[in-house]
């Protein structure tokens, strides 16, 4: 494994970290493994060197949190591993259990470390952006939880660039703990973030950690044209990867992968990750699998070195997409609905 520092902050991870949101409860989604099933990911990534575990309070309704702090205290050295997780999606009902407000994102912190049984959140994020709380008082609220030694650090979401640097702007001017990490959309077949976003993040030294790496599973290469039986996941995902992942030319990028990686020799997988892994910011992508055998070729990733050459057929596929993966995209504009 390799490691490296987390944007422009002193906190050292993993070139991948264990996304959690797989482990938690059926009754969430039935691809979810609960949490026996679940703890041979842990103890293999742990193995591999992995030292950086993402959650969320909204994954399994906190069952996800429970499960990663148990599996983290029991098969990592606590001092060593990063442990991340996220506020502002619902937890429930009333409109006090959902947003970035001080009172959401205190009470929400407060849950999640006795989920994690916890003392410290490593890095807390900011699960998408919230238009109806001003950025001042959520910036405000994270920054006295870092003041208390609750949280380490601090990070943000899939959100328009001008956003986030409205965010970090607000933190400077405060004297405020400010962002070192941008959690977003990002993988072969969505660039769209290379426009805005990740030049954003290598100006202002954020460290990227995209979610969905391999697109939901298309830069896997076992998902046929129009087809999701690949897996469980991928038959419940559906709706969503076909939200996602709704042009022609998607397909043609994973064409792309599938014949680097049988002249490789290697898993799609790995090129997929080779190439995420030498874009600029990112630092280490978040996956998460439901086999174990899936996390053991991802690993091999951080050491495949893509020739020029294999970029360039990686990427001449590519056409541009509308914004894709979080909430409010297009636009939002007030009295204007999107």
């Amino acid at each position: 494994m390799q490691y490296a520092r987390l944007g422009n902050s002193g906190l050292v991870v993993s070139r991948l970290a264990l996304g959690c949101m797989s482990f938690g409860s059926k009754k969430w989604r039935p691809w979810v493994l609960e949490e026996d099933e679940a703890a041979p990911f842990f103890r293999r990534a742990v193995e591999l060197g992995v030292n950086f575990f993402d959650t969320a309070d909204v994954y399994s309704l906190g069952a996800s949190e429970t499960i990663t702090g148990k599996a983290v205290r029991e098969y990592a050295n606590r001092d060593e591993a990063v442990v991340a997780t996220k506020v502002r999606l619902k937890m429930g009902d009333g409109p006090n259990r959902v947003g970035l407000s001080r009172k959401h994102i205190v009470q929400s912190c407060e849950a999640s470390l006795r989920r994690l049984g916890m003392d410290r959140i490593d890095l807390y994020q900011i699960h998408r952006a919230d238009p109806a709380t001003p950025v001042e008082e959520t910036l405000a609220a994270l920054d006295q939880l870092v003041r208390d030694g609750k949280v380490l650090y601090i990070g943000a979401s899939s959100m328009f660039a001008w956003e986030l640097m409205k965010a970090l702007s607000v933190s400077e001017r405060n004297g405020w703990a400010r962002f070192v990490s941008m959690q977003n959309h990002y993988n072969l077949v969505y660039r769209e973030e290379e426009r805005e976003m990740m030049p954003l993040c290598v100006d202002q030294g954020l460290g990227a950690i995209p979610w969905s790496p391999l697109a939901r599973g298309l830069l896997s290469g076992k998902r046929k044209r129009g087809r999701h039986d690949a897996s469980a996941r991928d038959e419940s995902d559906a709706p969503l990867a076909d939200h996602l992942y709704d042009h022609e030319s998607d397909w043609d990028v994973v064409d792309a992968t599938v014949r680097v990686a049988e002249r490789r020799g290697i898993e799609p997988v790995q090129v997929a990750l080779a190439w995420l892994l030498s874009r600029p910011a990112v630092v280490a992508p978040i996956v998460g699998f439901t086999k174990v055998e899936q996390l053991d070729a991802a690993a091999a990733a951080v050491d495949v070195v893509l020739a020029d050459d294999e970029r360039r057929e990686l990427e001449e596929p590519y056409r541009p997409h509308g914004v894709r993966g979080w909430l409010g995209g297009p636009m939002r504009l007030p009295g204007i609905s999107s």
